[in-house]
């Protein structure tokens, strides 16, 4: 076990891309994976699992290290020195890890883990808001439960294979996957691969999406035939369950503020074989004025702080400030008031989002029920899925019929 040094460069100059020029992780992480052609498999898994691990535990190795930000080159190397440490890696001979304090490294470590917001690594604003919306011990459990690594999971697309089909071709690649209890169309894969690269990927048989998501489209009892309306589709995860779940019948419309994420759905609907899907740019309150009272079902998806998802997003930690949180909680309650106007009587209505605050869930819901559009729905059923609990994202959802 040693590092390369070609390796560690490119996971030195991702992270100055990602905590100095403010860039997403993930969009960092696959321009380093294609650096260089003759990196292998554990090259690649290498980079891109010590850039996000580094990233997640910025705030722990920073103070471990000693540097504040605006982290410069040398600070990153420090900041690296203690992943090394803290991994068993031996320090190799070279300039920049010189005279790197191991034992000074493990004794902080352990003195800094006794705290919670250090041990996590996580802001002081957002451990308070934690510990005031779930209670000290939930809190804890949870954020611990969103800095483990997330499972890769797989959802089949039923419109052109099965699950048993789909885990019989995966294992003739070596990619072995596990059913999930519960969940018709999951495979989880029991060690990471990167499945895009496969012809089952490219041909559309399956999509990467987290169980807690594939819980939405089943939540809201879509059928063959119905008029779905999926208000918030983004790039299209769970439009695309709707699609496979419908069997291509009916009329199912994709909303969304930006073009760009529709055309990303377009692409993505092509590869699934999904074709009763129609794209609509809310660009004007008169695309959802025209469907008024039309849906069957709708899906607000709605724009969150995302804090049941950390495990996925790390870099979301740092760039989450609390005001965003207290303007999202506003669009929430706008959305859920002009998008439930698109319900039909006796049709029905799930709010979503993939965060575990009751603020941005439960709240939003009893006081929806309490303004004049959200007095003629009636309150069905709730789900709250939490890391600590599931292993997998933190979800809610909420199920709302409309009256007759």
């Amino acid at each position: 076990m040693r590092l390369h040094r070609n390796l560690v460069y490119t996971t030195i100059d991702s992270l100055n891309a990602i905590f100095n020029e403010g860039e997403y992780a993930d969009k960092v992480v696959a321009r380093a994976l294609k650096k260089d052609k003759r990196w292998g498999s554990s090259d690649r898994k290498f980079v891109a699992e010590t850039i996000y691990e580094v990233v997640r535990w910025k705030r722990l190795y920073s103070e471990i290290a000693e540097v504040k930000e605006p982290y410069n080159r040398e600070d990153l190397w420090r900041m690296f020195a203690v992943w090394a440490v803290l991994r068993g890696y031996p320090i190799p001979d070279w300039r920049q890890l010189d005279g790197t304090p191991e034992r000074k490294i493990k004794g902080k470590f352990d003195e800094l883990s006794k705290v919670r917001k250090m041990r996590e690594s996580i802001p002081d604003w957002m451990d308070e808001l934690g510990v005031k919306e779930l209670g000290e011990a939930l809190w804890t459990k949870e954020i611990a439960a969103q800095n483990q690594q997330a499972k890769v999971i797989l959802r089949v697309n039923t419109l052109k294979t099965t699950k048993e089909k789909l885990r019989a071709l995966l294992m003739d690649l070596n990619i072995e996957t596990e059913y999930i209890k519960d969940n018709n169309d999951a495979l989880v894969l029991t060690e990471r691969a990167n499945v895009f690269l496969t012809d089952a990927f490219k041909q559309g048989f399956f999509e990467v999406q987290d169980a807690s998501s594939q819980l939405v489209a089943r939540f809201l009892d879509v059928q063959p035939g119905m008029r779905v309306v999926d208000t918030c589709a983004g790039a299209g995860g769970k439009t695309l369950h709707m699609a496979s779940i419908m069997e291509n019948k009916g009329q199912l419309i994709a909303m969304d503020l930006y073009e760009s994420k529709l055309k990303q759905l377009k692409l993505r609907a092509k590869r699934n074989g999904a074709f009763n899907i129609e794209y609509r740019i809310i660009d004007t309150t008169k695309v959802i004025k025209k469907l008024h009272e039309k849906a069957d079902r709708v899906l607000i998806d709605a724009p969150c702080s995302g804090l049941g998802v950390l495990k996925r997003n790390p870099d979301a930690k740092w760039k989450l400030q609390p005001e965003f949180i207290d303007n999202i909680k506003k669009v929430q309650a706008e959305v859920l008031e002009n998008y439930s106007k698109i319900v039909k009587p006796g049709g029905k209505l799930v709010y979503a989002t993939c965060s575990v605050l009751p603020s941005e869930n439960q709240e939003q819901i009893k006081r929806f029920l309490t303004t004049e559009i959200g007095k003629s729905f009636t309150f069905v059923k709730d789900t709250k899925v939490l890391a600590s609990e599931s292993g997998y994202d933190g979800f809610y959802m909420a199920l709302l019929e409309r009256k007759i």
